[in-house]
């Protein structure tokens, strides 16, 4: 890749599952990665096993919960880093519980992470792709969007407002050269079936894993920028959600 072809992504959540995932697919492709979340720690451990491929990447912490801060953080990697081409928001909390009895510090969390972080990555990002008349934007929402589950309230409106959230946005920017696109995965083996906000116990060998997510995601990203996937569902072939 030139230098003139040369991209920078910018992937939330990457120390582990998708982010991971995809920060790999990224740098075997030539892609320059900043890296966000919240452990640094597990985010240089991710940084490390890039070194080998030739791109930039660089390791950022950041609590995208803190909501008042985010947008400033993300336009302050930016401008560390450099132009942001594309931004993959896969950052995000799972939970369950029954809405009746789902607290509203809880509910709030999970929207915050899930659909508010998520604005303020793409507003803190949005300006300069806007100036140079391209960039894509990708986020991982998730089959919940499109399908409810009982007992996952909170998640499948958080994520139902991201599916919204991406197509209003493609609707908004299109004209501007940049790039939109929802991807709703059914379940996937991260480590998000381990949190202690998720309360189930599904078979994860029938789970896509993230290696798959993190090459539709590339192929996405590669696509000619006159070609766009608005959305994209991909279900596990094994029976799972």
């Amino acid at each position: 890749m030139s230098a003139e072809q040369k991209r920078r992504a910018l992937i939330t959540g990457a120390s582990s599952g998708i982010g991971k995932a995809t920060a790999l697919a990224f740098a075997k492709a030539g892609i320059d990665v900043a890296l966000v979340s919240r452990s640094l720690e597990k985010l240089e451990a991710v940084r490390e096993a890039l070194e080998h491929s030739g791109v930039e990447a660089k390791a950022y912490a950041l609590d995208l919960g803190q909501i008042s801060q985010v947008r400033e953080k993300i336009q302050a990697i930016a401008q560390n880093f450099g132009d942001i081409d594309i931004l993959v928001n896969n950052a995000g909390i799972g939970y369950t519980g029954s809405l009746s009895e789902t607290p509203l510090s809880d509910w709030q969390q999970v929207i915050d992470l899930n659909l508010t972080s998520v604005f303020e990555c793409i507003t803190g990002i949005l300006p300069s792709m806007r100036d140079r008349g391209r960039g894509t934007i990708i986020n991982i929402a998730s089959i919940a969007a499109k399908q409810a589950f009982p007992y996952w309230g909170a998640y499948n409106v958080s994520k139902a407002g991201l599916l919204s959230l991406s197509q209003t946005l493609a609707q908004e920017e299109r004209d501007r050269g940049i790039r939109v696109t929802a991807i709703c995965p059914g379940a996937v083996n991260t480590e998000i079936w381990d949190t202690q906000t998720v309360k189930v116990d599904l078979d994860r060998s029938k789970m896509l894993n993230p290696e798959t997510i993190a090459e539709l995601i590339l192929h996405t990203v590669l696509l000619p920028q006159q070609a766009v996937i608005d959305e994209l569902t991909i279900m596990p072939s094994a029976g799972a959600l």
